[in-house]
């Protein structure tokens, strides 16, 4: 899991990075000392976890999950245990680590985030790629049969690890591919790629605000350099 740690003292992160650096699964992208920071960055990159204090300057760690519109799961670091009830109302956090962090603990929170992430991912699977297009049908190989998806039923496509997952009025779908693939089967004038982990139908845009977009009950980020190709798409007063 790639993550960053969010914590305005400079001790605190340098023992969190060396708790993460025992874990071979978890990889630190960053680190920051505000939560401003942190907020720009997420802007422009994806993340899978957060290690996140609750008490900084100007922003507090809940102040911080406020802003995020599609948060990664969220380990809370801190020292003060008074938060605990407040933290779980919050879907997108796993766990409450109180400092001093013990090697034992923090393992144990690592293992619900990695517990977190394989509960999200949808029962049906294929381990094979997407197969192949005709006129308006899409066909994708799950548990050894050819499935058609109706194309203009699709209204969202997000890259999870190795798989995609193919979002249509009626049902998901997880394919083992990757978006580069699946672009190239799609129609160009339907279909657009607005993030480096999603492709979307444009025709099913709700609803445009910043830097994301609303399609159905999904918010999705749009990347600063997909942005202007979005906007030449859409059909502006």
């Amino acid at each position: 899991m790639n993550c960053i740690i969010i914590d305005d003292e400079a001790t605190a992160r340098a023992i969190i990075e060396q708790l993460c650096s025992n874990v071979p699964s978890l990889h630190v992208l960053e680190q920051f000392s505000n939560a401003i920071q942190a907020i720009k960055y997420l802007n422009q990159n994806e993340i899978d976890l957060i290690f996140l204090d609750i008490h900084m300057p100007d922003f507090t760690g809940f102040d911080f999950i406020e802003t995020l519109k599609n948060p990664p799961k969220i380990i809370l670091t801190t020292s003060d245990v008074n938060f605990a009830i407040q933290a779980f109302e919050y879907d997108c956090i796993v766990d409450y680590l109180v400092k001093p962090i013990l090697p034992q603990r923090f393992e144990k929170a690592i293992q619900k985030a990695e517990a977190t992430e394989s509960k999200s991912k949808p029962e049906a699977s294929s381990k094979e790629n997407v197969e192949s297009t005709s006129g308006n049908d899409l066909y994708v190989n799950i548990d050894r049969r050819l499935i058609k998806i109706d194309i203009p039923s699709i209204y969202l496509i997000e890259a999870k690890g190795d798989y995609i997952q193919i979002k249509t009025e009626n049902q998901n779908y997880t394919v083992h591919s990757t978006l580069k693939k699946i672009e190239e089967k799609l129609p160009k004038d339907l279909f657009l790629k607005i993030h480096r982990s999603f492709i979307i139908n444009v025709d099913k845009i709700i609803d445009i605000e910043d830097n994301s977009v609303l399609i159905k009950k999904d918010v999705i980020p749009v990347s600063r350099s997909n942005r202007p190709e979005l906007m030449k798409r859409l059909n502006l007063l």
